[in-house]
């Protein structure tokens, strides 16, 4: 991966993150972990855990270890509550890259009340505020890849193939006939509290790579589906999370999970949202494409979108229900959003730097449906309808579980204490 050796991975006990780091780990790199565990916290405070049983993150880094004699460092840090910890860890480490995952990254958990809402906004922004404003002080030539979404666009086109970040427009002058061509960034239309930090996002890393050289790449994913990696696949211990619940459960991992289990299908409203996808092997790819292809400092941000395919909800419940037998089921859609949408996406950049694209197959789909058949035992049915609700009507009064709270009341006392 040309000159890069040491790269943080910021988040690295997640979703994304644990494949990511065992995937540039196994590539040869120094990897080092940066994570304050809150998704397990948060898995506590929904009283749910992944579908599937992932370890410690001391005996994740021990049966890595032992399987492929590499070493993955691990450091738990809050970065965004510890800037000096964060700035240490920099100037003490001196990473070539750091890969940013460390964001709360569920929309349905971001718009659960207002506590939330607050908890996700504090977070990300300060997660990501805190990492660029680190690295200028620190000095060090940095390139910072981080995890955006497709969902900063919203989910209409205008009638054209959503670009690459950019869009270029002409603007008008007072000179009748003399108009100046401009090049700004895709117009934001987000659909969730999530999906707003990471349009907060988007214009931080415009600032600082514009007022302060920064070197950024912006991959804007789409869902994510599939469970295994080549590298989780080694051993039992190195398993990713599956998560089925509805405030974290993505809706293909989701629907092959209710297949297995024997529960209907659950496609909200008309099933008529179309959503960009990409599988688990391809996000670790694209990360490892995004560090070799790193912009230069003084040039704009990179924004790649990260998606292979993109289907219809409920295209994709018929699909699994022909596969499996399972039941398709119509329940009120929880989000505020078109009932019907079609979805048209540029995604050029990844194919031209060599991706090539796991799109969706029988024999993958039946290879999620199996995982979760094989821990169906610890799935609690309870927890797969999406309760969280996006309009205030609904939302208002909810009372706000003492575990966010806590979340936020530490951070009020981190800030305080610095």
């Amino acid at each position: 991966m040309g000159d890069i050796v040491k790269i943080a991975i910021l988040g690295g006990d997640g979703f994304c993150g644990w494949p990511a780091a065992l995937h540039l780990s196994d590539q040869g790199h120094d990897v080092v972990i940066l994570d304050n565990l809150s998704r397990r916290r948060i898995d506590e405070e929904l009283g749910t855990s992944s579908l599937t049983p992932i370890r410690g993150i001391e005996e994740r880094l021990s049966a890595w270890r032992e399987v492929s004699g590499k070493e993955i460092g691990f450091e738990h840090l809050d970065i965004a509550r510890d800037y000096e910890g964060l700035l240490s860890f920099l100037q003490r480490f001196q990473p070539e890259a750091v890969v940013h995952f460390a964001e709360q990254r569920a929309a349905p958990y971001s718009m659960k009340s207002a506590g939330h809402k607050r908890y996700t906004v504090e977070n990300n922004t300060s997660a990501t505020h805190n990492l660029l404003a680190a690295i200028v002080e620190s000095e060090l030539d940095i390139h910072v890849v981080h995890l955006g979404t497709m969902g900063v666009y919203g989910y209409g086109t205008a009638g054209m193939k959503i670009p690459e970040g950019y869009l270029n427009v002409e603007v008008p002058t007072e000179d009748e006939g003399d108009n100046i061509s401009q090049q700004i960034l895709y117009p934001s239309n987000p659909g969730s509290i999530y999906h707003m930090t990471k349009v907060l996002d988007q214009h931080l890393f415009a600032f600082y790579a514009k007022n302060d050289s920064l070197r950024i790449t912006d991959l804007h994913q789409g869902i994510i589906w599939g469970t295994h990696t080549p590298q989780t696949e080694r051993d039992e211990r190195l398993i990713n999370r599956f998560d089925y619940d509805g405030d974290y459960g993505t809706v293909l991992n989701r629907f092959l999970m209710q297949a297995a289990v024997g529960y209907p299908l659950t496609v909200h409203g008309t099933g008529g949202q179309t959503r960009a996808f990409i599988h688990l092997r391809d996000m670790v790819r694209c990360v490892e494409i995004a560090l070799e292809n790193p912009p230069a400092a003084g040039e704009r941000v990179k924004i790649f979108n990260q998606m292979t395919e993109t289907h219809r909800v409920r295209d994709l419940a018929n699909l699994i229900a022909e596969i499996s037998g399972a039941s398709v089921e119509m329940v009120p859609n929880p989000r505020k959003e078109s009932a019907e949408n079609d979805l048209h996406v540029v995604n050029e950049t990844f194919l031209k730097l060599g991706l090539k694209p796991t799109t969706l197959s029988e024999g993958l789909l039946v290879e999620v449906e199996e995982t979760a058949r094989r821990y169906a035992e610890r799935a609690d049915l309870s927890k797969i309808p999406a309760r969280s609700l996006w309009t205030a009507e609904q939302i208002a009064g909810e009372p706000e579980s003492l575990a966010v709270e806590s979340l936020i009341a530490e951070q009020s006392v981190d800030a305080l204490q610095r």
